[in-house]
């Protein structure tokens, strides 16, 4: 569980704006009847290079979640596939496909609010993230703005 709110954290407290921008766009995915998770790509100075949120129900493909494409345009922006020294910014923690994604992007941080219990592959049910069997291992911040990231979550499966 995070810590309060009244208690200092000065890891997470650094990642609650750029929280901020990751929730705006999990907002934006429940107008296209997607579940609501939101992702950004962070520039090694912080400035925000790709935003993302779930667009399977939208488009049809089943890769289309947050992570992967703000992954995918964050290469784009950069002109490559190599994300060293970016930071990935999501308001749900990835799962197996997604977390594959963050590894073989070379992507230096994973910063992210609700745990996934029944998917999540960085710490919950794997930790495929930081596996010492892979070639890159980035570092893991969990538990950032985690309750308003739930809620977000929960609100939308109670109203289905």
């Amino acid at each position: 569980m995070s810590s309060s709110a009244q208690e200092p954290d000065p890891v997470r407290d650094r990642w609650r704006e750029p929280m901020e921008l990751a929730l705006a766009q999990a907002r934006l995915a429940v107008g296209g009847g997607d579940v609501p998770v939101g992702a950004l790509v962070l520039a090694p100075d912080g400035s925000p290079l790709s935003r993302a949120h779930n667009e399977r129900e939208a488009t049809g493909d089943p890769t289309a979640h947050a992570e992967v494409l703000a992954v995918r345009r964050a290469a784009e922006q950069l002109g490559g596939w190599r994300l060293a020294d970016c930071t990935l910014v999501v308001t749900l923690e990835p799962c197996t496909m997604c977390a594959g994604a963050i590894v073989l992007s070379r992507l230096d941080r994973v910063v992210y609010g609700a745990r996934d219990e029944k998917a999540g592959a960085a710490g919950s049910l794997w930790d495929v993230i930081r596996d010492r069997r892979l070639n890159h291992r980035p570092e893991v911040i969990a538990g950032v703005r985690e309750e308003e990231c739930a809620r977000l979550l929960t609100d939308f499966f109670r109203d289905r």
